[in-house]
């Protein structure tokens, strides 16, 4: 009476989602036992003893009630006869098996259980009341087209294979995931036709199996409900949590981004699945070979490092102790400390023992990951309880490693080419729109290594007939502020050494003391007077060779000198050595000023590439200056016209507008107010860029051609002719030119650019003084105008002496 309770409550209780009756589906279910009947029937006879008494007392069962023949399609019906379908099944749920086997009987994708074995029900009832299993891995419309392809294959015997896998997800009395993979035994359904049913055809069959994800189609030929279900299924389970685990582990690590945050979270609950332990916790540590340091992913989301416990590196030396050392490092093998607390009691100086511990950590698993022989990090496995991870649940780890290790040497190659890319970027870049030629010429060489006796060697790279475009936006007077910078600092240490010394001949009455005064006086003399070429080194080596060593001295002489003199060394830079303190603003503001235009042209290049390929590259010194070259041979295609030449111009000048208008933004913000002066130089012919093997750069080629990189060295320090006037100033474009269409084509833009207040209405046109070798230049002077937002989203323009004025108001 008590199973028969069991089943009943089975009935309401242990009900999964349902495929067939939350969606539409192809059939109509019917449950049946029919089929089960007439088996029964067909091996009465060859049955004896006891096998048989049960065979004839089902067979009576089925005379008795023949609604279990003719099938039912409710609840209901199945609650009533629920006693004489428990009878019905008894020889597929052998009692003596029911704690272990995973069984129940049911019907395909509508999951209302007839009967289930023991263990069945313990892992519902562990799942908990509201839990309700679903198959994984197909939808709803996977679903139907299941039922069409039974349809085919059991009525009409073609041979459409959507045989899958079936899991369900299921979780444990811990909360742990466990997958149940699904076997079904279908030999005691039948499939039949109804009066909606559509007769298939070889020709329908064609079409549907090219149409998988065509469900309009599918239900076009197999319309809901048309099809009868009568039967049946038993479907065995076993727990596959270790295969999907091991499965869903190599799917994240192909398909997922370990800096996705969801991956480490996913990550660890497969790692829980594989071990069986709620409590598990994976942290990983990176190993730097070249240093031999233990360091912590960069990475966000990234697992924590319970080795290094909150440090960004440590010398792998310092966080391991010897034995775990050897394991990792020497013999690349696990090793597992089964009871931290334990072993850290019995070896309090262990490191390793005494992280762990810290941690509150009761067991853990270190794994070596070792590809190629180089080990490219630590997998740790930790947990709060003692003896949960050990030497033989370490053995696990074995399945999972090869992938592991494989993911892990593909993102360390990965971040090397990252690392190998930067480099080429900063460094020793060619840039995209030349690439192709480089490209070209390395696979010719490569072609000659495998094809040719003799060797090719990698030709000079040449781009006849391109157009130069050349811009520059340069600190004015930077080397003065450099200069008044060192000054200020020369003078505040020496007045820090001077104070000291002073304080020295008071407590040592030495005549050596008053002469080193003397000398100190004598340097902020010449200091204010004018710094010379070498004042700043004969400092620094007098600081060096005599005051350093007179303090080392008088420190351990004397407890208050002591005092004095560490003062004295918390205003000195320990990198350098000196005081580093008004530079370091200077530096500072410099390294902000080249760091924010170089990122305003770069962004603004994207976009000038995107209208045109051309060669682009850009230096920050003092300043930020480009070259750009525009032409057929360098974009390759036979596109190239001389309105691209003119764009690119037209560019240029908008961006060094912008560009001025963004440092003036930025420069109240500086430690140190600088000014910029801009210039654009017009080269009217075009020229041969040569890649210069030797030096790994680009390079005008030619005698004449040489004239435009003299031209681009000393123009923005001419004066305008018969003056003392700089021709580039603060405020102000300037573009330097010789032809007179030259000058026509930029007073077409300067007008373009006023029209949209970029650019004020002062137009100058001026000569220069000659240079060495250069003469006859010309140059337009434009003032830049100034935008501010203002609140109502208007803007305000300024020249640049109205800017002066708000910024020193």
């Amino acid at each position: 009476m008590h199973e028969r309770n069991c089943l009943i409550l089975s009935v309401k209780q242990l009900k999964m989602k349902d495929k067939t009756t939350s969606t539409q589906f192809p059939l109509k279910i019917k449950v049946s036992f029919s089929k089960l009947f007439d088996s029964y029937r067909e091996s009465l006879d060859s049955m004896s003893g006891l096998q048989k008494e049960r065979a004839e007392e089902i067979l009576k069962v089925a005379e008795e009630y023949p609604i279990l023949s003719e099938g039912f399609d409710d609840e209901e019906t199945l609650a009533k006869y629920q006693s004489q379908v428990h009878l019905v099944l008894e020889d597929f749920f052998a009692g003596i098996l029911a704690k272990n086997e995973i069984k129940i009987a049911s019907i395909p994708y509508r999951f209302v259980i007839f009967r289930s074995s023991e263990r069945f029900k313990n892992i519902v009832a562990h799942a908990g009341e509201d839990f309700k299993a679903q198959l994984t891995n197909f939808n709803d419309d996977e679903a139907y087209m299941m039922g069409c392809s039974m349809i085919l294959n059991a009525y009409y015997g073609y041979k459409v294979d959507f045989r899958r896998p079936f899991y369900y997800d299921i979780p444990d009395a811990n909360g742990i995931m466990r997958h149940y993979k699904v076997l079904y035994n279908g030999d005691f359904i039948d499939i039949e036709k109804t009066d909606r049913s559509i007769d298939i055809t070889k020709e329908d069959v064609a079409e549907l199996i090219d149409n998988f994800g065509n469900i309009k189609l599918w239900k076009e030929k197999f319309p809901p409900n048309s099809w009868l279900f009568k039967g049946f299924v038993i479907a065995t389970m076993y727990d596959a949590t270790m295969d999907v685990s091991l499965s869903s582990f190599k799917s994240n690590l192909i398909s997922k981004d370990s800096k996705d945050e969801d991956f480490t979270k996913k990550f660890r609950n497969i790692v829980r699945s594989i071990f069986n332990l709620p409590a598990l916790d994976v942290g990983y540590t990176m190993f730097d070979a070249d240093e031999r340091e233990f360091h912590t992913p960069p990475m966000l989301g990234t697992p924590k490092s319970y080795l290094l416990n909150g440090k960004q590196s440590e010398a792998c030396t310092a966080a391991l102790c010897p034995h775990s050392y050897e394991s990792l490092f020497v013999k690349n093998e696990f090793y597992s400390i089964s009871d931290v607390a334990k072993f850290y009691e019995l070896y309090p100086d262990n490191i390793l023992y005494k992280t762990l511990n810290e941690q509150k950590m009761g067991s853990a698993i270190l794994a070596p990951l070792v590809s190629r022989g180089e080990l490219l990090g630590v997998m740790e496995l930790v947990s709060p309880n003692a003896q949960e991870l050990n030497s033989v649940n370490a053995n696990k780890l074995h399945d999972i490693m090869p992938y592991l290790v494989d993911s892990v040497r593909q993102s360390v190659e990965r971040e090397r080419n990252e690392i190998e890319l930067l480099i080429q970027e900063e460094c020793t870049s060619i840039h995209p729109s030349v690439h192709w030629k480089f490209k070209k010429e390395a696979e010719r060489v490569l072609r000659s290594r495998h094809y040719s006796d003799t060797e090719l060697s990698f030709r000079e790279i040449v781009f006849e007939n391109v157009y130069p475009l050349f811009g520059q936006m340069d600190i004015k007077g930077s080397s003065i502020a450099r200069n008044d910078a060192t000054k200020h600092d020369l003078v505040l240490q020496l007045k820090l050494v001077k104070k000291i010394i002073e304080k020295i001949y008071k407590v040592e009455d030495l005549p050596i003391y008053e002469q080193i005064n003397f000398r100190i006086n004598k340097f902020l003399s010449d200091i204010k007077d004018q710094l010379e070429v070498d004042t700043e080194r004969k400092v620094l080596n007098f600081l060096k060779e005599e005051i350093v060593p007179l303090y080392d001295h008088l420190s351990k002489k004397n407890k208050v000198l002591a005092e004095l003199i560490a003062d004295y060394y918390k205003e000195i830079d320990n990198d350098k050595g000196f005081v580093y303190k008004y530079r370091k603003d200077y530096d500072d503001s410099v390294m902000q000023v080249n760091k924010h235009m170089a990122n305003i042209l770069d962004i603004k290049q994207r976009h000038a590439q995107a209208m045109y390929p051309h060669y682009f590259e850009r230096f920050k010194t003092d300043g930020v200056e480009h070259n750009m070259y525009i032409g057929e041979s360098i974009t390759k295609d036979d596109s190239f016209n001389k309105i691209y030449l003119y764009n690119l111009r037209l560019w240029q000048l908008q961006a060094m507008c912008e560009m001025e208008n963004s440092f003036y933004h930025l420069k109240e913000k500086l430690p140190v107010a600088l000014d910029v002066a801009s210039m654009i130089l017009v080269f009217n012919t075009s020229l041969s860029l040569r890649f210069r093997m030797d030096e790994k750069r680009f390079d005008v080629d030619g005698t004449y051609n040489a004239r435009y990189e003299v031209v681009k060295k000393r123009v923005d320090k001419a004066h305008i002719k018969g003056t003392e006037e700089r021709i580039t100033q603060p405020g102000k474009i300037t573009i330097i030119y010789s032809q007179r269409a030259d000058e026509k084509e930029y007073l077409k833009y300067i007008g373009f650019l006023q029209h949209k207040k970029l650019l004020d209405k002062d137009v100058e046109i001026l000569k220069l003084e000659d240079l060495q070798g250069v003469t006859g230049l010309k140059a337009i002077r434009v003032s830049v105008l100034y935008s501010k937002k203002l609140d109502d989203q208007k803007k305000e323009y300024y020249t640049y002496d109205d800017l002066m004025k708000q910024l020193s108001s």
